[in-house]
């Protein structure tokens, strides 16, 4: 039969071409979208005044105000347009709500002398009209400066004392505790966040002139977010319509991706042979000094647990101490400590990964094996440095070097500058012991080029978050652009490169598919990353200042993403059936049992509950509410933190193995059952609470979904959490107990 363009495709030199095509298009595509950035942000006006001339705030005081929102770590309290945690409010939307609230009683009063309330239908009907003229003729975001009318100016020192008072003297009903920012901060706080709403109410100037035929649809900076009902601001018919063609072709394509695994990837030759499991007798001298790495990764682990026990006990009672007084361990710093702990653990427990290999392939050690020991003080001395500034940071304590020692403030990638800059080195210090031994190596192993290159993207995609690198970005939606270049493109894109390569060795390590099936299907899933995971970060562009070009192309890339997720999942229960069918031995199965449960929970996570929430329609009413907890905490432990258990697991076995010590899988098997689990069944009552905020929003308005009083009826879920955070909490101690006693109180094999 006459060979086709898809056969050609399908093989491996096809689709390492097509992996570096898409590659190519995709990250010039992503380029030339930055480049054109500033032509589609929404300006930071050189001064906001009233129709009588005072000046409300000024471009410093905008950029000022910035600092202290970051430096108080306000994003891991509240939101700011709809991102940040759930504890607090959305700052956006109570500005924008209460204006419009101050504008009815105001405009009320003007022409009917009666407030809000006791307007008739029809009256109610005509101010309505003149708050949204307020709001969308008369108000516009310009840089060379934005008038208020003198309703919108009054309404906007009534927010300034409203935040200010929750501030300065805090909020017992959400745990905020007060006595850390200053009065004249709140103030500059209150500016930069009054620019925010401006961002989510005012009209882009393309859309002034739509506005003025009634059948013509207008948008937002932010792209109608949020939901008001007001000023009639609603999701636009471009959301729909992009929704529908994302299930389209999420069904259409994952029916073909299967296809084609199945078809051509996963079909052995007839003279197809394995590669003989890896037996380990001996360990390399740098192989030995990882040993230390293994308590210290999984006692962080354990750590960042029960700090998030703690954090879900504020969140059911937010008025209650929970062992610590609130004022001691104050809910943002708790959050951002739990969220940085994830990253750092998660990331050594890669280079843990690396480290072990890199002997393996090349077959000899390191020419200085003690660099290992300096890469591990190194991050020692990171992690403690980060975590001390993280608390000093957001507590006030380091006012004048905050920026640099404390905590920077932006959610998920909070380190001060200095920690940044010192964890990035550790991981470029890491990549270069690696690749010094790798490149010796005689022969070309696809496999580990893969794991190693993608963990140096990793460590270099970190610093697009650093910049400027001296100093606070001005402009919050160009900091956020990319703070979500390093969060989603770390996430759905190198960090996917290095599962797909982890997978892939593993399986071949442990003699379940050749090196040839292997690297062919390995390809394909690099192929359906790069092409999904690169413009997908566009989804989160729908709200923060970006044009609406953006709901599209984040759309219906983020519909891709599952596709090699689902890849992953298909072939890592494939090896697993093939393993048993042979009924052999496998001396590591302990870290291919982490390696499969990644893949199922990779695709539950990231790829079922991303679903859940990643059509526009969805997101539009679901962003910065609970409904994106099952997501983040599914997909985040699953698809990498089990590959880092995984590489701790492989490292003890290996020791194990060259000592002729005993081995056992029933602990690491519990711990494991009671980490999956438990986090599939936090998935439940997070769901179930995010689902109530998503319908209360697209009823009542976004507001209405922060106030903490709405969450009373599902208050019986937030403490239903006792049981998943119990389980994952016992599944952390077990692996971080049998870790160690594998690993330092081994015996001997009778």
């Amino acid at each position: 039969m006459k060979e086709t363009w898809l056969d050609k495709f399908m093989t491996k030199k096809g689709l390492y071409s097509g992996f570096w095509i898409i590659a190519i298009f995709m990250v010039s595509a992503l380029i030339y979208f930055t480049a054109t950035l500033q032509k589609e942000v929404p300006p930071i006006p050189k001064e906001v005044k009233s129709e009588s001339g005072e000046v409300l705030y000024t471009y410093d005081d905008v950029v000022e105000g910035k600092g202290y929102f970051q430096e108080f770590d306000l994003m891991d309290w509240g939101t700011l347009l709809g991102m940040g945690a759930y504890m607090g409010p959305d700052f956006t939307t109570n500005f924008f709500h209460h204006r419009a609230e101050f504008l009815y009683d105001y405009y009320g009063k003007q022409m009917f002398g009666k407030t809000k309330d006791q307007l008739s239908a029809e009256e109610l009907g005509a101010v309505k009209a003149r708050v949204k003229e307020d709001f969308h003729k008369q108000t516009k975001l310009l840089e060379s400066g934005t008038v208020y009318t003198d309703a919108s100016a009054a309404a906007f020192k009534e927010n300034v004392k409203q935040l200010k008072k929750m501030l300065v003297e805090g909020d017992k009903t959400r745990a905020l505790p007060g006595g850390f920012i200053h009065p004249e901060e709140a103030e500059k706080i209150a500016a930069f966040v009054d620019w925010s709403q401006l961002v989510a109410s005012s009209l882009r100037p393309e859309s002034n002139k739509k506005y003025l035929d009634e059948n013509a649809p207008a948008r937002t900076w932010s792209n109608n977010w949020p939901h008001e009902p007001l000023v009639d601001q609603d999701a636009s018919y471009n959301m729909h319509i992009v929704s529908l063609w994302e299930f389209l072709l999420l069904w259409t394509l994952t029916i073909i991706v299967i296809f084609l695994s199945y078809e051509y990837l996963f079909k052995k030759d007839a003279n197809e042979k394995l590669e003989p499991a890896l037996k380990v007798t001996s360990l390399f001298r740098s192989q030995k000094k990882l040993l230390k790495y293994i308590p210290i990764v999984s006692l962080l682990f354990v750590v960042q647990l029960f700090l998030g026990a703690y954090l879900a006990h504020l969140y059911a009672d937010p008025q209650q101490d929970f062992v610590f007084s609130q004022s001691i361990l104050p809910f943002n710093v708790i959050r951002s400590i739990h969220t940085q702990l994830a990253i750092l653990w998660v990331a050594v427990g890669w280079l843990v990964g690396g480290l072990l290999i890199a002997p393996w392939v090349a077959g000899k050690d390191h020419k200085f094996p003690w660099l290992v020991d300096v890469l591990w003080v190194a991050l020692l001395v990171v992690a403690v440095g980060a975590i001390i500034g993280l608390y000093m940071g957001a507590t006030g304590n380091l006012r004048e070097t905050w920026f640099w020692l404390g905590n920077e403030g932006r959610e998920l990638i909070n380190l001060g500058r200095v920690w940044d800059i010192g964890l990035v080195l550790g991981l470029v210090f890491w990549f270069l012991l690696i690749i010094s031994l790798i490149k010796k190596s005689a022969t070309n192993n696809p496999l580990v080029g893969t794991i190693i290159w993608s963990a140096f993207a990793i460590a270099t995609l970190y610093i697009a978050g650093m910049m400027p690198i001296h100093k606070v970005m001005p402009n919050f939606t160009v900091d956020d652009y990319y703070r979500w270049w390093v969060i989603h493109l770390w996430v759905e894109l190198t960090f996917e490169l290095f599962a797909a390569g982890v997978i892939a060795f593993m399986t071949v390590s442990l003699g379940l598919i050749s090196q040839k099936t292997a690297e062919r299907t390995m390809f394909f899933e690099l192929f359906l990353i790069m092409m999904s995971g690169t413009l997908g970060v566009g989804h989160h562009y729908f709200w923060q200042g970006l044009d609406e070009y953006w709901i599209a192309i984040g759309g219906i890339f983020s519909a891709l993403e599952p596709l090699p997720l689902a890849l992953m999942i298909v072939e890592a229960w494939k090896n697993q059936r093939e393993q048993k069918a042979e009924g052999k031995a496998n001396a590591f199965s302990t870290p291919f049992m982490w390696i499969a449960g990644s893949a199922a929970l990779n695709w539950i996570g990231a790829g079922f509950f991303g679903m859940v929430i990643n059509t526009p329609t969805i997101s539009y009413y679901s962003h910065g509410t609970y409904l994106i907890m099952p997501h983040g905490h599914v997909a985040l432990l699953g698809a990498f933190g089990y590959i880092s258990i995984a590489f701790l697991y492989m490292t003890s076995r290996a020791n194990s193995m060259a000592n002729g010590w005993a081995w056992n899988d029933k602990w690491s098997k519990i711990g494991f059952w009671l980490l999956t689990i438990g986090v599939l069944i936090f998935a439940i009552p997070t769901l179930m609470i995010g689902l109530e905020q998503t319908r209360i929003a697209a009823e009542m308005g976004y507001y209405y979904t922060r106030i903490h009083s709405a969450l009373d009826v599902v208050k019986g879920w937030m403490w239903f959490r006792i049981l998943p955070d119990t389980m994952m909490i016992l599944g952390g101690i077990i692996v971080f107990l049998d870790l160690f006693i594998k690993t330092f109180m081994g015996k001997k094999e009778a």
